[in-house]
């Protein structure tokens, strides 16, 4: 991955490659322009997005519109990231872009697929032995056709190493966040959240839907005290405290919580508590007493465990690679232990 800390040469943005196929989903397409190119760090744009097509000009969308897409696939041989978008639906890998994935790959190359991309990474052997995901309705024709991946079929996003997948849709959205997370860091990930008018950043292994949603009229039942404990990250909240908040039983704040987000009321709570340490660890010189106490993690202790276990970092080492934003971001390929998401 281009991250070295401590690095001060001067400033290159991150070039994210994006393959369209043909017909590509324009809301895939969008996303990772709409996301990367809003993050900006001392010394200029954090990313560069570059779209490319196997065969450049014009390309059919999933929406009957034609775009034209300028760059062909030697784009791909300058990428840090490349990310292949797709359909929306069920197509062929195409052969010339499977090529490029595998030669990327080789090269060290951080590759990453949105919805039914996730079949060229897998046609490329890129999944052969690792964790996957896809749309949800694509998921068991992926398992058949690539036995040899082990498939997360109801989860956001994967990361496995070297290579990232998400499912459908909105999921792209966290994907490219969490990219954005893992080279900048929360802070920076939760002000493109913001900006964008989206999420923060959701934990990958928040299931793609529900068996029960809630009606919409319902949907936003617990936001109000969601936004109540964010503001009370710092106090020890129990399920309890939470219910009386909402004004209902346990049982249903639990099922409606569910219903909404996905995860269990505590597992949101705890993925605030980090999210906000993870803040605290980049933005202030607090000392780790005082940013475990501030976002709920109690001790020091507790927060190194916490995450050690989401980032494979300690407390230190996490700050001491996101506190600089303006000069760790240098152009290696060498891919960083995975954090999880």
């Amino acid at each position: 991955m281009p991250r070295s800390q401590g690095d001060h040469r001067a400033h290159r943005a991150h070039r994210v490659v994006v393959i369209a196929p043909s017909p590509v989903s324009m809301f895939n397409l969008a996303i990772p322009e709409m996301l990367l190119t809003k993050v900006e760090v001392t010394g200029g744009p954090g990313y560069e997005v570059v779209v490319c097509t196997p065969r450049p000009g014009a390309i059919a969308t999933t929406g009957g519109l034609t775009l034209h897409v300028e760059h062909g696939l030697d784009a791909v041989r300058d990428a840090d990231t490349l990310l292949v978008a797709g359909t929306g639906h069920r197509y062929e890998p195409d052969p010339l872009t499977v090529a490029a994935v595998r030669e990327a790959a080789a090269e060290g190359t951080r590759i990453a697929s949105i919805c039914s991309g996730a079949f060229v990474l897998a046609e490329a052997g890129l999944l052969d032995g690792r964790s996957a995901t896809t749309y949800w309705q694509l998921a068991e024709e992926l398992r058949s056709r690539y036995p040899a991946l082990d498939l997360k079929g109801d989860v956001l996003y994967v990361e496995d190493g070297q290579v990232m997948t998400s499912s459908g849709y909105a999921a792209g959205i966290d994907l490219c966040l969490h990219i954005i997370r893992t080279d900048y860091g929360a802070a920076v990930a939760n002000e493109v959240a913001r900006a964008a008018l989206v999420a923060p950043v959701r934990p990958g292994g928040q299931t793609q839907f529900t068996q029960t949603p809630l009606p919409p009229e319902r949907g936003n039942a617990c936001a109000d005290t969601r936004g109540w404990a964010m503001r009370r990250l710092d106090e020890p909240l129990t399920l309890t405290d939470l219910a009386r908040h909402a004004g209902v039983s346990v049982r249903t704040l639990t099922r409606r919580f569910h219903a909404e987000s996905g995860v269990s009321p505590l597992q949101w709570l705890l993925h605030q508590r980090i999210e906000r340490a993870k803040e605290l660890l980049e933005t202030t010189s607090f000392p780790m007493d005082r940013v475990a106490q501030a976002c709920g993690l109690g001790t020091a202790d507790s927060l190194r465990g916490h995450l050690v276990r989401r980032t494979g970092l300690t407390p230190s080492a996490y700050r001491a690679q996101f506190s600089r934003l303006g000069t760790r971001h240098g152009t290696q390929k060498a891919r960083r232990t995975s954090i999880a998401a």
